[in-house]
């Protein structure tokens, strides 16, 4: 996708990768929307990026996105690509992980981007042209210990993404389902920092993930995996997920420690 004069809806704009792909886009000549829970940090990305429009909302119910796709549609006079970034991420031993924040975390994860795909949809088949862009992760091929329900929501996404793809195969309509392996953002909270650096996990710096994010979205990439042996993993765990499981397991019992809060 040519991304010049193309009217953009990014979720999750006020974040740390947010931030980055919404000056990336404006920089390519994107009209925004930008969509966040923080209003105020949106505001000050909107006073940055001339031209970008506002659009508040936590994405957590089916209503509030619906809410929040009438007043992109409104602020932008259509939709013709829609990034999914939005998200929420837990570190714990699945027993200790509160019943509220695995709720919350499906919806924003998951529905949300289900939710807002179906409300913008219509719009696009009506003009046969425009593109959903579900940003996922590694952990939605890869199910890691004591990031259970995260990897789960992540898991969803993909298969929401392979489904809708070959639901619109017949339309002028893409679907993009990009995974990067652990990001450098404050996403991650200090027990997963220093959990990856035990573990030795591999862990990439924001700014060269969006180049790679960019660059997915202007080829019309269907799936995009990042980060190398994780790509890699990746495939066996889909042939041999018992082998993945024995060369995770020292990894798994270091993680342990600080999901529980122990180091």
């Amino acid at each position: 996708m040519n991304l010049k004069d193309k009217r953009v809806v990014l979720t999750g704009a006020a974040g740390g990768m947010g931030k980055i792909i919404a000056r990336e886009l404006h920089k390519r000549g994107a009209v925004l929307a930008l969509v966040d829970a923080n209003a105020d940090a949106l505001g000050a990305m909107v006073a940055e990026l001339d031209g970008a429009h506002a659009a508040p909302g936590d994405l957590s119910s089916a209503g509030e996105c619906k809410v929040v796709a009438a007043q992109c549609q409104s602020l932008l006079g259509g939709v013709d690509l829609l990034i999914n970034l939005a998200g929420i991420n837990s570190f714990a031993a699945f027993e200790d992980e509160p019943v509220e924040k695995i709720e919350l975390m499906m919806h924003v994860n998951l529905l949300a981007p289900m939710w807002l795909s179906r409300a913008l949809l219509p719009a696009m088949q009506a003009q046969n042209s425009g593109q959903i862009v579900n940003i996922g992760s590694i952990f939605g091929s890869i199910g890691f210990a004591y990031f259970t329900t995260y990897s789960a929501s992540k898991f969803g996404l993909r298969g929401f993404s392979e489904a809708l793809r070959r639901e619109l195969a017949d339309t002028g309509i893409k679907v993009t389902y990009i995974a990067p392996r652990a990001v450098k953002t404050p996403m991650n909270n200090d027990a997963v920092m220093r959990m990856g650096e035990a573990t030795k996990m591999n862990m990439d710096e924001p700014d060269a993930v969006v180049a790679k994010i960019i660059a997915a979205i202007e080829t019309d990439k269907k799936d995009a995996y990042f980060g190398f042996p994780e790509s890699l993993f990746v495939r066996i765990n889909g042939l041999l997920p018992r082998l993945v499981d024995g060369s995770l397991a020292a990894q798994n019992r270091i993680a342990r420690a600080f999901a529980k809060g122990e180091k």
